[in-house]
């Protein structure tokens, strides 16, 4: 689902996220239900043309913890390629996602679901992503693209797990209450850490091709599907977990295609992802200034680099979606969705995130009584990122990485970030849009 040179229209839709309009001093009541908000949204991307659509958000439905989110979309008329032939098509499409539902006589469990299907005419698949990679052989093509996740998830009674399960916060303004003394504290002994267990299940469509493309076999093209089991292990050490001044978080994660018939192939992956946070003295215009740095990287021991199923896909690799890859929203964000992929891969980041003391949508003025929803501050933030995939793990992925630096405006609607992302790398300028820090992922 590549979203480069998303419209600025977008930013103003993500006000779906809201579950309450609250005053400018005083935050949501955390034990209110079933608070509704319905907007309409408009959007232009290259794979999906102009379209809109209406989206729905509600938090505290049953418990004060969830969030459930709906939406529809649907898209102007397009021209395609399919097998060679002209065609129009339509991007179109739903979602729906329900998250932290406390099991029932439980206070540790919580279950959570994500759904989405949908047509994209002008999707880029990268078939070959390796790091010498040439842009222009993307495969542009048509196509379905439905996913779905079911997760369980523990939080293990330990730390800040022991009195606060639910990671619910007192929000003031945009701020997380009470948590000067939280932040950077012994792993496992403060902060809190989770068990999670994944199920998951993505069905994709191709249909076109050229000749240069490895999938040019026969008049039926393959689909590639794939499901599977997630376990992670994640650790969270800051002082707010939206939007950290200090502290640390990490993950382990282990993928598994465990090869249903219906799939393409069975594959596995495992990967590791460290974030830190430092506080730095705020400037005359900022109200709060961090580093924010982050490290991850991933490898897929199944992929057999010297054989091929289909010309062109080697022997249990990932899906272009899963994996060892870079390129998109949260990782080198100056190159396509998903752009490079590999055996291996590493990235680093850093970004100066400046909190401006200046809000022209505070609720006290008269834009931001135009806002549908509450804007609690705006952030400024610079980033460069590196990054290489490779055939193997080893000191290759320190040689010949790519490079991207940015700029980002990032807005807290509703208690939930907002970005707005520009960046540029070898292959030109890209610009995405996407709620929660980038780290979050």
């Amino acid at each position: 689902m590549n979203i480069k040179t998303l419209s600025l229209t977008l930013i103003l839709t993500l006000s779906f996220l809201v579950a309450d309009e609250a005053d400018n001093n005083n935050m949501p009541d955390m034990e209110k239900t079933g608070n509704w908000m319905f907007v309409p949204f408009a959007f232009s991307a290259d794979t999906t043309g102009l379209a809109g659509g209406v989206a729905g958000i509600a938090t505290g439905i049953l418990q004060p913890q969830t969030t459930l989110v709906t939406a529809l979309f649907y898209g102007a008329e397009q021209d395609i390629i399919t097998n060679g032939l002209p065609e129009t098509s339509n991007f179109s499409g739903g979602l729906i996602s329900y998250t932290d539902v406390k099991v029932p006589y439980t206070n540790r469990f919580y279950l959570s679901f994500f759904g989405m299907i949908s047509h994209y005419p002008q999707d880029v698949l990268y078939l070959d992503g390796s790091n010498d990679s040439d842009q222009e052989d993307g495969l542009v093509t048509a196509g379905d693209s439905d996913y779905f996740t079911f997760s369980l998830k523990y939080v293990l009674p330990i730390g800040e797990g022991v009195y606060n399960p639910d990671g619910l916060y007192k929000m003031k303004d945009g701020f997380a209450m009470g948590r000067e003394d939280y932040g950077n504290g012994v792993p496992f002994e403060t902060g809190r850490t989770s068990l999670s267990l994944m199920w998951f299940s993505q069905h994709q469509t191709m249909e076109n091709w050229k000749e240069s493309s490895p999938w040019n076999l026969s008049s039926s093209m393959p689909n590639w599907d794939d499901s599977g089991l997630r376990i992670a292990l994640e650790h969270d050490n800051t002082d707010y977990d939206l939007n950290p001044s200090r502290g640390y978080n990490f993950k382990f994660q282990y993928s598994t295609d465990y090869g249903s018939e219906d799939n393409l192939q069975d594959w596995n992956n495992v990967e590791f992802r460290y974030s830190y946070y430092l506080a730095l003295q705020n400037l005359s215009f900022t109200k709060q200034d961090v580093l924010a740095m982050s490290f991850w990287t991933s490898y897929s021991p199944s992929w057999d680099i010297n054989e091929d199923i289909l010309p062109g896909v080697a022997l249990n690799r990932p899906p272009l979606w899963e994996g060892p890859r870079l390129g998109g929203y949260n990782r080198m964000r100056g190159y396509d969705l998903n752009r490079f992929s590999g055996k291996a891969a590493i990235y680093a980041t850093a970004e100066y995130r400046a909190m401006l003391k200046w809000n022209p949508f505070n609720k006290t003025t008269m834009l931001g009584k135009w806002m549908p929803a509450k804007v609690d501050w705006l952030q400024v933030v610079g980033f460069v990122e590196a990054g290489r995939v490779a055939d193997e793990y080893g000191f290759d992925l320190l040689t010949d990485m790519k490079y991207d630096v940015g700029m980002s405006l990032r807005a807290m609607v509703a208690e939930l970030p907002v970005r707005f992302d520009v960046a540029y790398g070898e292959e030109g300028a890209s610009m995405w849009v996407m709620y929660r820090q980038p780290f979050d992922f």
